[in-house]
């Protein structure tokens, strides 16, 4: 455009081709402009007029498509709060079907809303978290607590729903396995977390209750930041860790208490590079690693205290990183390591505190122990 007005500048200042005071037949009468340079003026006065139209039209639709994705934007918000608080107040109503109601509502709120997803989260683990009295256990007489099984039901819906979005087979855009899920203090007597990804920054079952019914972790892996059971109580559930992977950067059993029931480590990998059972307390009960593979890391029992009940290393395989029992009490529990395959691991027995009932090994492997079985010395004798 710039350069047609200079073109037309420039032709305003040729004089012109005509000598005689007789307009040329190209000329407006009365006027030395040759007839064509007037029709492109007013031409280019056209396509000039045209083109700021059309850019102020631009400018306006441009104005009106944000104005409108803001209105969208604004409606949609709305409109996901609102579905926000109609899940939450039915997860807080008197009656369990309508709480039924409220977890599926917050569940799938979760997959509409990416920008907080995680608060959706929170609140359904929150939900676990809630106040559950024993009164609500599954042993409980009908008589004495009518709603015991509908709100155990509820509760066992919320664990599937978490489970069902850390499935692998979950599309990615609904996937739950990168958040966080905070279960701290949470009741467990039952719930199916079988091959869920635990793969979020922080999962915690600090300070969580096993005291009843089949709790299952089977086949499923543990790799995100951090994974707390820390001070965790198992007090009469079954907790299948059965072909489990611990893979992230930390696993804590720290405190945690085994005293009835059985924890199944049954196959499971420990690779994360802290596995940590320090000051556990192994008073009953059934925990198993039998076959379980120790790859990489270290698993540190320190001060762990094996009181009664069983603790079995059957078949484990100890094929690198180290297993560290320092200042760990054995002193009623029944410890296994028979036929275990020390191949390139370490276990780490040397700075035991008791030892009035030492674990048990194939025989020939306290007096002549493989490279990886590293014993006290001198090896203190058993107290009767």
């Amino acid at each position: 455009m710039t350069m047609l007005i200079s073109f037309l500048d420039h032709l305003s200042t040729v004089p012109s081709l005509t000598s005689s005071g007789t307009p040329a037949p190209n000329q407006s009468p009365g006027s030395g402009t040759p007839v064509w340079v007037t029709l492109l003026v007013g031409l280019a006065g056209a396509l000039l007029a045209s083109a700021g139209a059309f850019a102020g039209a631009w400018r306006s639709s441009g104005a009106l498509r944000q104005n409108t994705e803001r209105t969208l934007e604004h409606e949609r918000t709305r409109l996901l709060n609102e579905r926000f608080s109609t899940a939450a107040e039915l997860l807080g109503h008197a009656e369990a079907a309508c709480r039924l109601a409220g977890v599926h509502a917050m569940a799938g709120l979760a997959d509409d809303w990416v920008e907080r997803r995680q608060t959706c989260i929170d609140v359904l683990c929150a939900y676990l978290r809630m106040p559950y009295p024993r009164g609500l256990a599954e042993d409980t007489p009908a008589a004495e607590d009518p709603d015991g099984e509908a709100n155990r039901e509820v509760r066992l819906t919320v664990i599937r729903t978490v489970r069902d979005h850390l499935l692998p087979a979950t599309p990615p855009e609904t996937s739950w396995s990168g958040y966080d899920l905070d279960f701290t203090g949470a009741v467990f007597d039952g719930g199916d977390f079988s091959y869920a990804r635990f793969s979020g920054d922080k999962v915690r079952f600090t300070g969580a209750t096993f005291s009843g019914g089949l709790v299952s972790f089977y086949g499923a892996t543990f790799s995100g930041g951090s994974m707390g059971f820390y001070g965790a109580t198992f007090s009469g559930s079954e907790v299948l860790f059965r072909g489990a992977t611990f893979s992230g950067s930390s696993v804590n059993f720290r405190g945690a208490t085994f005293s009835s029931g059985s924890v199944n480590f049954r196959g499971a990998t420990f690779s994360s590079d802290v596995v940590n059972f320090d000051r556990a307390l192994f008073s009953g009960g059934q925990v198993g690693f039998y076959g379980a593979k120790f790859s990489s890391g270290k698993v540190s029992f320190y001060s762990a205290k094996f009181s009664s009940g069983a603790v079995n290393f059957k078949d484990a395989t100890f094929s690198s990183g180290a297993v560290i029992f320092d200042r760990a009490k054995f002193s009623g529990a029944t410890v296994n390591f028979d036929t275990a395959q020390f191949d390139g691991g370490v276990v780490d027995l040397r700075e035991v505190a008791t030892w009035s009932r030492p674990p048990s090994f194939d025989d020939g492997l306290l007096t002549a122990p493989p490279a990886g079985l590293l014993l006290p010395d001198p090896l203190p004798k058993p107290k009767p």
